[in-house]
């Protein structure tokens, strides 16, 4: 039986997974605080419309195509958030649909899906060297951020009128922290895939919270769990010869019931 780093394609797999794993796992735990799961949801699935519109615009790489229509997505979706509507998740379900379906249809032209049905379930194992440095880039940004603004999020997530009369700029952390996640979640979807990328942001978050008594243990558990379900998900898919998203999410979803059981328990 082969070793695990036996080839480069996983080697650089695994420095990916030491990437992603720990960048969703920061940022889920903010997204489960502030009950934006539906949020991350409609984001990821609104990819597809992005590489549709980018390829309707002659746009040749999928990935800034992505980035740029989740950008604009995300705050079309803080807006409607803002509104305070009773049927804000009802408004969101129906518009991140439609864009979905807009963009099915467009990329579904003259029968050319097929091109574009890798990016459901992801993969990882096609990473390049450079795009592992760009994710590496973007983790270490994300932890100055984090650094500076964790607990202003915290904060707003609480009392956002308080967090207001502290002179934390409420509309500009939210901002800030929904394009963070637009960006994250688009340049994951090829490695992690559309149907799953919101399951690994939020169910690790979740984990954490079924047993983390404080904001530090919820974070450090968050962190920890996410990277274990994608080191253990990559060596399991390499040995089962299985798709390694939906692998990672069956070990997270495992370590979620495992930690809901205990933390009833105790």
């Amino acid at each position: 039986m082969n070793s695990l780093f036996a080839y480069d394609f996983m080697r650089l797999a695994f420095w990916a997974i030491l990437c992603i794993t720990p960048l969703l796992g920061i940022l889920g735990t903010m997204v489960v605080h502030r009950k934006m799961a539906f949020f991350s949801d409609a984001l990821g699935h609104s990819a597809l419309t992005g590489i549709a519109l980018g390829s309707f615009l002659g746009i040749s790489d999928p990935s800034l195509s992505m980035v740029i229509y989740g950008i604009i997505f995300a705050m079309l979706l803080t807006i409607i958030q803002r509104r305070n509507l009773s049927s804000t998740d009802t408004i969101i379900s129906v518009f991140a649909s439609g864009s979905t379906a807009v963009g099915l249809a467009i990329l579904s032209h003259g029968g050319n899906f097929s091109n574009y049905s890798a990016l459901l379930i992801g993969d990882i194992l096609s990473i390049q060297l450079h795009e592992v440095v760009w994710l590496l880039v973007i983790l270490l940004l994300t932890i100055v951020f984090w650094g500076f603004a964790v607990n202003r999020l915290n904060a707003i997530s609480v009392h956002p009128t308080l967090a207001r009369s502290a002179n934390i700029r409420v509309k500009l952390m939210e901002d800030i922290f929904a394009v963070l996640i637009a960006i994250v979640v688009m340049l994951s979807i090829r490695w992690i895939g559309i149907l799953l990328i919101s399951a690994l942001l939020i169910i690790p978050a979740a984990s954490s919270r079924n047993i983390s008594r404080n904001m530090r243990e919820y974070h450090i558990y968050a962190i920890i769990f996410a990277m274990f379900s994608g080191i253990l998900g990559l060596g399991v898919s390499y040995y089962t010869n299985v798709a390694t998203g939906p692998m990672i999410v069956i070990i997270a979803s495992i370590i979620y019931f495992a930690t809901y059981f205990y933390g009833k328990g105790n």
